[in-house]
C-alpha cells in the first residue's frame, strides 16, 4: 500500500471523539424496529411463507439493508428510519388479527407410555428465536460496520473512540463479547439439567483451550496478512501485534478458571463487577492507566500490545456479565406450578431488572450523580468499569425488546407444554436470513474480514463518494446474506 495513502487510512480512523448515548441508542434500536415490522407482517400475513423472491427481498431489506441505511444513508436521520419502520408494523397489529403459526396435524390420541411423554416433554432448555435475532443482528452490524468505517459515508462519530468517549463501534465490539457469553450458558446450564457431574478443571481448561485454537490460528492469520500486506493498521486500539480474535480465542480458558469461582460467588454478574471493580481501582491508584494511554512503547511484546491485553479484563468481566443474563433467560422456566405466560413474564420482568441495574450503576459510575458519582469517562481502549457497564445495559435492554416483539407477536413460541410443533413454531417466528447469519456466525465473521481486506486493497475507500460507497456496501452485504443462506441450506453451522 502507498505510503502516503496509509498514513490517510490511519488518520481517518485515529484520534476521534465519538458521539452520544442517545444517538448511539437511536441509530441501535434500527435492528429491534426491522424486527417489529418483520414480525408483524409475519405473525399477521404470513408474509415469509412460502419464502419466495418477494420475501427474500424484503427479509434482507428489513434484516440486513436497514443496519447498513441507518450507518450511512440515515445517520443524519435515524428516528426518521425507525418511524418509518414502526408505523407499518403498529398500523398491521391493529388493523389486522393474529394468524396461528402452522403446525403438523397431531395424530389421533392414544394411551402414551412413560417413555413417549417423557420424549415429547419440552425441552428445559428451549431454542428462543428472540435469542437467535438478539445474536444475529450483533452480527450484521458487526459485519457492516468492519467495512462502512473505510468509507465517508459512515460517519465519523460512529467510528472508535481515541481514548475517551462512546460510540457505535466501540459499544459493537462490546455487544460481539457480551452475545457470545450469553449463548455460553447453555452448556452450563446443560449440565445442571442432565445431573452430569462437573468435569475436573483440568480437563474443562483443555477443552476450552481446543475451543480456543480456532480463534487463536485466525488472530495469527490476521497478524500475518496486515504486516505482510502492509495493511493499514491503527495501533492503538489493541496494541502491535494483538487483534480481536486473540481476545475472542483466550476468553474460553479464563471464563473456566473463573467459572471454578463460581462456587463461591454464585452470580455471574458479581464476578463481572468484581473483575471491573478491581480493574478499575488499579487504573487509578496506580500507574497502569498512564501505562496504556501515554508511555512510549517498549522493546517488549507486554509494551507492544498493552492495549489487548489489559483491556482483556473488561472483556472478560462483559462476557461474564453476559453469561449471567443467559442463565436466567435461557431456562424454559415452567413447573407445575409456574405456567409458560408466568414464566416468559418472569424472563421479561427479569431483563427489565438487569437494565435498571446495569443502568444505574453505569450512571454512578460515570456521572458526578447529584454528586454521588465517580464521574469516569468511558473508554474501550481500557474496557474499564464504564465500558462495562455501558454495555451489558445496552445489551441487556436490546434483549428485552426483541423477547417483548416476540412474546407480543408469537406468544405460541413460549406457551408450548410439549415438543410437538415446537420446531415449525420457532421457525415460523425467526427470520430466515437472521437465522443464517446466527448459525454460520464464524465462517461469516472470518470472509467479512476478508471482503473489507479485499475491499480496501482494491478500492481507495477515501475517495468513493456516498452513492458508490452505498452500493459496494450492499454488494458486500448481499454476498455475507447469500453464504449465510447457503451455509445454512447446506446444514453447516459454525457459530462463534
Amino acid at each position: 500500500m502507498e505510503a502516503s495513502y496509509k498514513a490517510r487510512k490511519e488518520a481517518f480512523v485515529s484520534n476521534l471523539s465519538g458521539s452520544t448515548i442517545q444517538d448511539i441508542n437511536a441509530v441501535s434500536f434500527v435492528a429491534p424496529a426491522s424486527v417489529l415490522l418483520w414480525s408483524a407482517l409475519q405473525s399477521r400475513l404470513s408474509f415469509f411463507r412460502p419464502y419466495g423472491p418477494a420475501a427474500f427481498v424484503t427479509d434482507f431489506l428489513l434484516n440486513v439493508l436497514a443496519i447498513l441505511f441507518a450507518t450511512t444513508a440515515y445517520a443524519s436521520a435515524p428516528l426518521l428510519l425507525n418511524i418509518l419502520l414502526i408505523t407499518p408494523a403498529v398500523l398491521l397489529f391493529l388493523t389486522q388479527p393474529r394468524l396461528r403459526s402452522p403446525q403438523k396435524a397431531k395424530p389421533p390420541r392414544k394411551q402414551s407410555s412413560q417413555n413417549d411423554q417423557s420424549e415429547n416433554r419440552a425441552d428445559a432448555l428451549p431454542i428462543h428465536p428472540f435469542l437467535t435475532t438478539y445474536r444475529a443482528a450483533m452480527m450484521v452490524i458487526t459485519c457492516v460496520a468492519i467495512l462502512a468505517v473505510d468509507f465517508r459515508a459512515f460517519p465519523r462519530r460512529f467510528a472508535k473512540v481515541e481514548n475517551w468517549g462512546t460510540s457505535l463501534m466501540d459499544l459493537g465490539v462490546g455487544s460481539f463479547v457480551f452475545s457470545a457469553g450469553v449463548v455460553s450458558a447453555r452448556a452450563v446450564l446443560k449440565r445442571g439439567v442432565t445431573g452430569a457431574p462437573k468435569a475436573a478443571f483440568l480437563t474443562r481448561l483443555a477443552a476450552a483451550g481446543r475451543h480456543s485454537i480456532p480463534l487463536l490460528v485466525l488472530g495469527l492469520i490476521r497478524l500475518w496478512s496486515v504486516k505482510g500486506l502492509d495493511y493499514a493498521e491503527h495501533v492503538t486500539e489493541y496494541g502491535v501485534h494483538w487483534n480481536f480474535f486473540f481476545t475472542l480465542g483466550l476468553l474460553p480458558p479464563f471464563v473456566e478458571v473463573f467459572d471454578a469461582l463460581f462456587a463461591l460467588i454464585p452470580s455471574y454478574e458479581v464476578l463481572a463487577l468484581v473483575i471491573s471493580v478491581l480493574y478499575q481501582v488499579a487504573l487509578e491508584s496506580t500507574d497502569l492507566k498512564e501505562y496504556i494511554l501515554v508511555s512510549p512503547r517498549g522493546p517488549d511484546l507486554v509494551s507492544k500490545n498493552r492495549e489487548g491485553i489489559f483491556s482483556f479484563l473488561g472483556y472478560l468481566a462483559v462476557f461474564l456479565a453476559g453469561r449471567g443474563v443467559g442463565t436466567r433467560i435461557i431456562p424454559r422456566g415452567t413447573s407445575s406450578h409456574t405456567s409458560p405466560q408466568k414464566a416468559r413474564k418472569s424472563v421479561l420482568l427479569g431483563l427489565v431488572l438487569q437494565v435498571v441495574f446495569w443502568s444505574t450503576l453505569f450512571f454512578f459510575n460515570s456521572t458526578y450523580a447529584f454528586g454521588y458519582g465517580a464521574n469516569i469517562m468511558v473508554s474501550r481502549r481500557l474496557a474499564n468499569m464504564p465500558y462495562v457497564l455501558w454495555v451489558s445495559a445496552f445489551n441487556s435492554a436490546q434483549l428485552f425488546f426483541f423477547c417483548l416483539i416476540e412474546t407480543v407477536f408469537f406468544p405460541e413460541v413460549h406457551r408450548t407444554t410439549d415438543n410437538a410443533g415446537e420446531a415449525e413454531r420457532t421457525s415460523f417466528s425467526t427470520s430466515r436470513v437472521l437465522h443464517a447469519f446466527n448459525r454460520g456466525g464464524l465462517a461469516i465473521f472470518l470472509v467479512a474480514n476478508l471482503l473489507t481486506g479485499a475491499v480496501n486493497l482494491s478500492v481507495n475507500t477515501l475517495d468513493v463518494n456516498t452513492p458508490q460507497a452505498v452500493l459496494i456496501l450492499v454488494a458486500y452485504s448481499a454476498t455475507l446474506t447469500g453464504l449465510a443462506l447457503g451455509l445454512d441450506k447446506a446444514n453447516l453451522k459454525l457459530r462463534l
